[in-house]
């Protein structure tokens, strides 16, 4: 009786409605831009923060919470095997630390130390970016190649694993299905970071379905999920060598890349409904958005509007805003910082010449807002 009684006097206590940015001095923005690291990510859905400030309650076993919201996501997901990790990057590391040290405990205490082991992955040239520092944390050479051939000729008994980044899929000479193609034919396991690539939701499976081994997604962009928290799918025999590397686990290169039962339940949470959205209908009211903010801006003299939906990754409708400098006496980036020093803060992105603006992250009625400022700025530079 007791215990039933506290429960209910814990899950009952208000949040404060304390101002702490407000107190920091940090000021808050209109994110007008999309799911940036630097600028936060995404708000976590009311259903996952209530999930997570429950979970908060009690202790639990972290092996055993993974392994079984592990089990349940893969149910899910029509995959093999799940772990939530501390961001895509980190789902990187651990998966590529699986692949190197298998199930073999001293392995994954010797990493970074490759020694024994194989020691190379293999990448297009168009696919490096920052994000494969994770790779590389393993203690790996990145081994670049363009052509299939190339690729062909790389492969050696060092090589570890083949990496794609999704992105870049219509970049590289070799897309998903032939380099998944590669792998299997020459006994490599592949890894697609797919860190941005919801929506489309199709996404969660596809690519696993497709062939790859492993398949790493953020958990704080499209799902909503918690910022500091990722997605890794995909065969069980890699998640599960891959675990090995991540805390409780304490002599591993992956110790600080800590995820705690709250962001566990989180991300399952987040992964739940996201599978129960309308996906049509909140297409429907971006497109909605986006062209009340471009019929604001088009209003004003020489200002011309489009909007496109990227092929690959933050795959939603994208507003373009440009203009006759002749007439609109200010760069795309004077406009910007406009937006950006205004009242409300507004973040956008871009080029020089050109705005460019999703609605995805807003707030419901936060349109109205941007249009608003849109079109007052743009008049005020009018020649």
């Amino acid at each position: 009786m007791v215990s039933n009684h506290s429960r209910h006097d814990r899950d009952s206590v208000s949040v404060s409605g304390k101002d702490y940015f407000k107190e920091l001095g940090v000021r808050t923005f209109i994110n007008a831009a999309g799911t940036y690291t630097r600028l936060t990510g995404s708000l976590l859905l009311p259903e996952v923060m209530h999930a997570m400030m429950h979970a908060s309650h009690d202790y639990v076993d972290l092996d055993e919470l993974q392994s079984r919201v592990g089990e349940r996501l893969a149910n899910l997901l029509g995959c093999e095997d799940t772990v939530i990790t501390s961001g895509a990057a980190s789902a990187i590391t651990f998966g590529t630390a699986g692949v190197l040290t298998g199930m073999d405990k001293n392995k994954v205490v010797q990493l970074p130390d490759l020694t024994g082991m194989k020691n190379e992955v293999i990448l297009q040239k168009s696919h490096r970016i920052e994000f494969d520092h994770a790779i590389r944390a393993c203690g790996v050479r990145l081994v670049e190649v363009v052509t299939r051939k190339e690729l062909e000729n790389a492969i050696n008994e060092n090589t570890a694993m083949l990496w794609f980044l999704n992105t870049q899929n219509y970049q590289g000479e070799i897309q998903d299905v032939e380099f998944v193609e590669i792998g299997k034919k020459y006994g490599i396991p592949t890894f697609n970071d797919a860190a941005a690539d919801l929506p489309p939701v199709e996404n969660l499976w596809k690519y696993t379905q497709m062939g790859f081994d492993m398949v790493a997604f953020s958990g704080g962009k499209g799902l909503r999920g918690p910022q500091s928290a990722g997605l890794l799918l995909g065969k069980k025999k890699y998640i599960q060598a891959a675990r090995l590397s991540m805390p409780p686990h304490e002599n591993t290169i992956g110790r600080g890349m800590k995820v705690n039962k709250e962001e566990i339940i989180g991300m399952m949470v987040a992964v739940e409904h996201y599978l129960q959205r309308d996906h049509q209908k909140e297409w429907q009211y971006w497109e909605q958005q986006v062209n009340l903010i471009g019929d604001a801006a088009k209003s004003v003299e020489t200002v011309e509007t489009d909007i496109i939906v990227p092929r690959i990754a933050n795959h939603v409708p994208t507003l373009r805003i440009w203009w006759n400098r002749d007439k609109i006496d200010a760069s795309a980036d004077e406009i910007r910082n406009q937006l950006r020093t205004g009242h409300p803060s507004i973040e956008t992105v871009g080029t020089p010449d050109m705005i460019e603006i999703t609605t995805w992250m807003m707030s419901p009625g936060q349109e109205r807002i941007v249009a608003r400022r849109i079109n007052e700025i743009l008049k005020a530079y009018l020649r």
